[in-house]
C-alpha cells in the first residue's frame, strides 16, 4: 500500500522526494474522482441543454467597480494561510516532512510569512481591479449556461460531502467524536468518513443549488447520476491503494482457480492506518518482517481479507458504463437518477455482507439500512414518475 504519493514514487522508481509526503494517496484519488464527476457533468449538462431539457439563465453583474472590501479580505486570508504554512515548510522542511498531516493541522507557521504573502496577493488583486475600473461602473447581463455551473456544483458537493461524511461517521461511531472532544486532536477530523453521509448531505445541498440557480431539478439530477457512480468507483480505488481500513472480513477460504491471490484475499502491507493487534473482522495487524516496510506504516493483516474496495471499484465502473449507456435511452426526467439510487443501494448492500463495519440497528450496519432505503426510494421514485407522466405532459421540474 502507498499511504502517500511519496511512498508510491519511492517504491516504484526509487526517487526519494519527501515533499510528496504532503500528498495523501487517498486524497489524490478523491481529487481525480471529483474531476471525473465534473467532466461527465459538463458533458451531460451540455447535452440536456441542447435537447431543451435545461435552459440558460441570466445574471446581472457590476463591471468596473474596482476591488471590493470582501474580495480583498478573502484574498488576504488565502494569502496569509499560504505564507504562514509555506515559509515554515521552507525553513523547517525536515520537521514538517516527518509528519505532514500533523503539521498542516497544527498551529505551527510563520506569522511574518503569512503577512508578507497576504499583503502581496491583496496588492495584486487591487492593482488588477484598478486596471479594469471605469469612471462610472455599469450593470451588464450575462447569459449563464447550465454546463458553466458544473464547477460550482462540484465544489458544493465536495464541501458538503465532507461535512456529511464526517457527521454520519460520528453517528455510526460516537466514541470517535467523544475521543475528538477529549483529546482535541484535529487530525481526527480528516479520518473516519462515511460515504453515505456525504452522498445524502451533498445531494441535498446540490439540489438546493439547482433550485436557487434556476436549473430544472430532475434533468439536472439525471445529468449528475453517471458521474456520481464513476466518482465513487475511483474513490474506492483510493481506499485500496492507501489501505484506509475499508476492507472486508478475514478470508481464509480456499482460493478458486484462475483468480489471483490479491483479488481473493489480501494482507494490505503498509496500510495507512498501520493497523496493529487483533480486530473483530477476524484478522490481526502484524509487523512486517519480510518485504517492503515504510516507516510508521510497517504492518500487514494476518490472515488476509476480502479486498472490498477493489470489488466496489470494479462494480461501480461497470454500473457507470450501464448508466452512461442508459442516459440517452431513458427520456423520463428523474428516472435515470432513480435507477442510479437502485444500483447504488444494491451494490453497497451486497458488499456490506463481507465488509467490516459497526452495527447500527440490531444486526444491521448503517450502510445496510441506508442502502436498502435508497433501493426503496429509487423504486418508489420510478413508480411515481411513471404515474405522473401517464397523467399529464412530461414536466422537467
Amino acid at each position: 500500500m502507498y499511504p502517500t504519493l511519496y511512498h508510491a514514487l519511492l517504491d516504484l522508481t526509487g526517487l526519494d522526494w519527501p515533499v510528496l509526503k504532503f500528498l495523501n494517496s487517498f486524497g489524490f484519488f478523491v481529487a481525480i474522482a471529483f474531476m471525473a464527476a465534473y467532466w461527465t457533468l459538463v458533458l451531460e449538462l451540455r447535452r440536456k441543454e441542447g435537447a431543451g431539457l435545461l435552459q440558460a439563465t441570466q445574471r446581472t453583474v457590476t463591471v468596473g467597480a474596482g476591488a471590493q472590501p470582501g474580495e480583498l479580505a478573502m484574498q488576504g486570508l488565502v494569502g496569509f494561510i499560504l505564507g504562514w504554512k509555506g515559509l515554515y515548510i521552507l525553513l523547517y522542511s525536515a520537521e514538517v516532512t516527518a509528519n505532514p498531516p500533523g503539521f498542516l493541522l497544527s498551529g505551527k507557521g510563520s506569522f511574518a510569512g503569512g503577512i508578507a504573502v497576504a499583503a502581496l496577493l491583496v496588492w495584486l488583486l487591487w492593482r488588477e481591479k484598478q486596471k479594469q475600473r471605469l469612471p462610472q461602473p455599469k450593470q451588464e447581463t450575462l447569459t449563464v449556461h447550465p454546463w458553466q455551473q458544473a464547477g460550482n456544483i462540484t465544489l458544493t458537493a465536495a464541501l458538503w460531502g465532507f461535512v456529511g461524511a464526517k457527521v454520519f461517521h460520528w453517528l455510526e461511531s460516537p466514541r470517535d467524536f467523544l475521543d475528538l472532544v477529549a483529546t482535541g486532536n484535529v487530525q481526527d477530523l480528516v479520518s473516519g468518513l462515511t460515504m453515505y453521509g456525504g452522498l445524502i448531505v451533498a445531494g441535498a445541498m446540490v439540489v438546493r443549488y439547482f433550485k436557487k440557480h434556476g436549473m430544472a431539478i430532475l434533468p439536472s439530477m439525471d445529468a449528475a447520476a453517471p458521474g456520481l457512480m464513476l466518482a465513487y468507483g475511483i474513490g474506492r480505488l483510493g481506499c485500496q491503494v492507501s489501505g484506509d481500513g475499508d476492507w472486508g472480513i478475514a478470508n481464509t477460504a480456499t482460493k478458486p482457480g484462475g483468480i489471483p491471490q490479491w483479488l481473493w484475499s489480501y494482507d494490505y502491507p503498509n496500510n495507512v492506518n498501520a493497523v496493529l493487534g487483533p480486530h473483530r473482522g477476524g484478522y490481526s495487524g502484524v509487523p512486517i518482517t519480510d518485504g517492503t516496510c515504510f516507516e510508521g506504516y510497517c504492518t500487514h493483516l494476518v490472515p488476509g481479507v476480502f479486498p472490498t474496495p477493489l470489488y466496489e471499484t470494479i462494480m461501480c465502473l461497470l454500473l457507470f458504463g450501464a448508466l452512461w449507456w442508459l442516459r440517452k435511452r431513458i427520456g423520463l426526467p428523474g428516472a435515470l437518477f432513480a435507477v442510479y439510487l437502485i444500483m447504488n443501494g444494491v451494490e453497497r448492500f451486497l458488499i456490506e455482507k463481507i465488509r467490516v463495519n459497526e452495527l447500527f440497528l440490531g444486526t444491521w450496519t448503517q450502510a445496510e439500512v441506508i442502502s436498502l432505503g435508497l433501493v426503496l426510494l429509487g423504486a418508489g421514485s420510478l413508480i411515481a414518475l411513471k404515474r405522473h407522466h401517464s397523467h399529464g405532459p412530461e414536466k422537467a421540474h
